[in-house]
């Protein structure tokens, strides 16, 4: 009978085996490692593409930074304006104010029946002193106030007749209070501020 050494043949399956599951090995390891450095490469591309475009944002907000200061300039510049303008606009009411009063006044006053000596405003209270021939004339002068636009109320605080004897006239010197245009503004102010509350 003749007998075969299998022995080194089956060495040399078991090597051959073994270099290719070390080959095999060796190429998943050579794969991962190859796929790992893309996905890295990827990554580091992405990631200097966003430091390249957060450096081109900076010099563009950095370019708008005198643009965002002259803004802020002209809205100052446009407030003090408005603020000059809202001065003048009052100004010029507080200009146009009284002298439409006096006219207003001038017309009211009854001629050559009553003559005003004095007129006084504070706070809104207009006080006026004069004469009148008459009880009818100061009544009518005290109609024609409160037909006035700028006035809003008359009221009588003295009336005392009084004779002239080198003329031999008796008349009436008289004091009046009247509330004027000013006071109407106050109290539409006062007004507001009680309905917010």
């Amino acid at each position: 009978m003749i007998r075969i050494n299998l022995l080194p043949y089956r060495a040399v399956r078991k090597k051959e085996n073994i270099r290719k599951q070390l080959s095999i090995y060796a190429l998943s390891v050579l794969l991962v490692v190859l796929l790992l450095a893309g996905i890295f490469l990827n990554q580091r591309s992405k990631l200097n593409l966003l430091v390249n475009n957060m450096k081109s944002k900076k010099k563009e907000l950095a370019s708008y930074s005198g643009t965002t200061k002259k803004i802020a300039e002209l809205k100052k510049k446009i407030e003090s304006t408005q603020t000059k303008l809202d001065v003048i606009k009052k100004l010029e009411k507080n200009k146009t104010g009284p002298v439409l009063l006096l006219d207003e006044i001038s017309q009211t006053v009854p001629k050559e029946k009553l003559w005003l000596q004095s007129l006084q405003e504070k706070s809104g209270i207009l006080s006026l002193k004069g004469s009148a021939m008459d009880n009818e004339t100061l009544s009518l002068f005290m109609k024609n106030l409160e037909k006035a636009e700028h006035i809003r109320s008359v009221d009588l605080k003295s009336a005392k007749s009084k004779t002239l004897s080198n003329y031999k006239l008796s008349i009436i010197d008289f004091m009046l209070s009247c509330k004027i245009y000013s006071y109407k503004e106050k109290e539409k102010k006062k007004n507001k501020s009680r309905r917010r509350r």
